[in-house]
């Protein structure tokens, strides 16, 4: 990953301001540091070298210098749109693929954001205009903050960058935090700090004389569904989405492993990779846990050939990384299973710059027990009398922990209660 900060209006604000922003995320741009600065913005850009390392530099310029370029991510299409860029009149410099969004955005603007197939978040300053344009994948796969008081500008990969800054007012968005217990998410654009937005998922936004406007460029359509569809026509479409993805995936000029679980979906995508070329795997695990799943990764690794490099992470372990984890969190986040991807990113890192991973299937194709419990809950609401439910539940939330107590404390309470919070 790279990291990209930057802000507008620079009056007042101290001589290398920038750099200390971009410190501030140095840890998602370890390769490179370069900055960008007039009368009017800053910006600065931490590299983590991945195609093209000894070009790609930012912040990136057009063939003129009006327009500055700063960009996290991958766009999987690049080499075809340069293809189409060519044919316009445009000349490459590099073969990185950052430089298909500067050149793409001079010749359509936020149209460009139609043609991208990948994982992004990018800002570009116009200096003709005097303004400054950001954008967001599909998913929302890559991070883009922004802090916006009505006086102050500032955007940035991660939050934390913001602290720099001397007119960024640290201040708790306390009206969220019953919101955020209730769902264990911020399900909108603001975030725990005042003032600071995250750009959401197919979304961009155009600051320009100290307005800010967001546009929706992508959104989810499921009119499509074709109903006559096969169960084995479906896995037929499926398998050649993920073959196709994970090619597109394991573009790099650099070594690429994967992440390696027990489950399905990590296992999937590294059986995939491996037909294409040898690729290392990384699972995490424990010494003496009946949770630890080595066991199973490793023999599945090992059945297709593949190496397979365990990482192990104990109680003290989780402990002494827990306050750094907190601090590049940002935000919180009530998902236990950050805890272990963080170690296991951490330790992998120590050995490849890019890593494959299953993660985001579960929700695709029904993964989670919640995707399934609307049947029994049904069958069971309907059939037996509420006084009973509140009865067995009762008995039940006064027993020890047993397989079925969730759910009959759960079937007894009202939908709302038993799905939030």
């Amino acid at each position: 990953m790279c990291g990209f900060v930057g802000y507008v209006n620079q009056k007042d604000v101290p001589e290398g301001t920038i750099n200390d922003m971009a410190d501030r995320i140095k840890h998602r741009g370890p390769d490179d540091e370069a900055y960008f600065a007039d009368e009017n913005v800053s910006m600065g850009f931490r590299r983590l070298s991945i195609i093209d390392l000894a070009h790609g530099r930012q912040p990136m310029f057009n063939a003129d210098q009006t327009k500055v370029l700063t960009f996290n991510g991958e766009i999987y299409n690049y080499k075809e749109i340069r293809e189409e860029l060519r044919d316009l009149g445009y000349e490459f410099r590099t073969d990185v693929d950052s430089e298909v969004l500067v050149y793409g955005y001079e010749e359509w603007g936020p149209a460009l954001l139609e043609k991208l197939r990948g994982m992004f978040a990018f800002v570009i300053y116009d200096k003709k205009k005097n303004e400054v344009f950001g954008a967001r994948d599909h998913f929302g796969i890559k991070p883009l903050y922004y802090y916006d008081d009505g006086q102050s500008f500032l955007w940035g990969s991660e939050i934390k960058a913001f602290l720099e800054h001397p007119n960024f007012k640290k201040e708790l968005n306390l009206k969220l935090l019953p919101i955020h217990l209730s769902f264990e998410f911020i399900p909108s654009r603001e975030t725990m700090f005042k003032h600071v937005y995250k750009l959401l998922p197919g979304q961009y936004f155009l600051h320009k004389d100290g307005k800010t406007e967001t546009h929706r460029y992508y959104k989810f359509n499921y009119d499509h569904i074709d109903n006559s569809q096969t169960i084995q026509g479906d896995a037929d479409k499926i398998q050649k989405i993920v073959d196709d993805s994970v090619k597109a995936h394991m573009i790099a000029d650099v070594e690429v492993g994967s992440f390696l679980s027990s489950g399905i979906d990590s296992s999937y995508v590294l059986n995939e990779a491996a037909k294409l070329k040898p690729i290392q795997s990384f699972s995490i695990g424990f010494h003496h846990s009946k949770y630890s799943e080595l066991a199973w990764s490793t023999e599945f690794a090992k059945n297709i050939k593949q190496k397979n490099t365990p990482i192990y992470m104990d109680g003290d372990d989780y402990f002494n990384f827990l306050p750094t984890m907190m601090y590049y969190m940002d935000e919180p986040l009530s998902n236990p299973a950050a805890i272990q991807l963080y170690y296991l990113s951490k330790e992998t890192s120590k050995h490849v710059k890019v890593a494959l991973s299953g993660e985001g299937a579960d929700e695709f194709f029904g993964g989670y027990n919640t995707y399934l419990e609307s049947i029994p809950f049904d069958r069971y609401q309907k059939y037996v009398p509420k006084p009973i439910r509140k009865g067995l539940a009762a008995v039940a939330n006064k027993l020890p922990r047993f397989h079925g107590k969730r759910f009959l404390v759960r079937g007894a309470q009202r939908l709302a209660s038993a799905t939030i919070g």
